[in-house]
């Protein structure tokens, strides 16, 4: 599987299905069934309004493992992942919070998705939760191992966080490329809802082959800044009523991103 046999040539806009606390976690109300029917809800609105693609997020499990999450995480995850690809008919993707690459390619694998996002794939980042610690070489290994067609999307420098040693963000690039086997590179804001900077996502252009996709604080004002040079674009936030990642998606916001969107490609495409 490669990116373009997911997407195309098209330039994606990949849609975050943020769960809602999953059993286990501080603030699970104790009903399995209203997970499901969220997830299912919002898979189903972002298909009818036209993305491209869709990622499911265990983001209201705050506050999140570093690394391991516990087997009710991965099973809960699982199964809402599976009834999230059958339903959408979409590339799904799967990112477990906060950097257990090795459950989202397990839950991946099992459920049918297409790719995974790694908050840290290489290197070492601190975060709220702690130090964060790529697991590349385990991750890769256990891919082969199950002969597992998806993808690893990892992020470049990811929001909430701080490298341990910053070694400057094109060579970071380059060692995600060319030592991780990355498939995608996401650059990012310094937080949730925070625009990436446009200069990161040109550097990281200009240091690697692969996709470079934005990954945070993308609204229709500022898509412009980011459109020629992205290769694919994740939205969370701003498809939630006012702007706010805890709120309800919101399908007219989805609609007015994608006609944003529509726009540029258009432009684009005119001689």
């Amino acid at each position: 599987m490669r990116w373009r046999s997911l997407f195309g040539d098209r330039k994606p806009v990949i849609a975050c299905i943020h769960l809602p606390p999953l059993p286990g976690s501080p603030r699970y109300a104790g009903k399995i069934g209203r997970v499901y029917d969220a997830a299912l809800e919002e898979a189903a609105l972002f298909r009818r309004a036209g993305v491209e693609g869709l990622l499911v997020e265990n983001f209201r499990d705050t506050p999140f493992f570093p690394d391991r999450v516990p087997p009710e995480t991965v099973a809960a995850m699982a199964a809402v992942t599976r009834e999230v690809v059958r339903a959408a008919g979409l590339p799904v993707g799967v990112n477990v919070l906060r950097n257990d690459a090795l459950a989202a390619l397990a839950v991946a694998t099992a459920a049918g998705a297409h790719f995974i996002r790694v908050n840290v794939h290489l290197g070492a980042a601190v975060c709220d939760s702690g130090i964060l610690e790529g697991k590349g070489h385990e991750t890769l290994r256990r891919r082969a191992a199950l002969k597992s067609p998806v993808l690893v999307f990892a992020d470049l420098r990811v929001k909430h966080a701080a490298p341990l040693a910053p070694r400057g963000l094109a060579a970071e690039a380059r060692d995600l490329a060319e030592r991780g086997l990355a498939d995608a590179l996401i650059v990012t804001g310094e937080r949730t809802g925070a625009a990436a900077d446009p200069a990161e996502l040109e550097d990281a252009c200009k240091n690697t082959r692969l996709p470079v996709l934005v990954g945070s604080g993308l609204t229709p004002e500022n898509l412009a800044r980011f459109y020629a040079r992205a290769q694919g674009f994740i939205v969370g936030s701003c498809f939630k009523r006012g702007g706010r990642a805890e709120g309800r998606v919101a399908e007219g916001r989805v609609r007015a991103f994608l006609r944003r969107r529509a726009e540029l490609e258009g432009a684009a495409s005119t001689p």
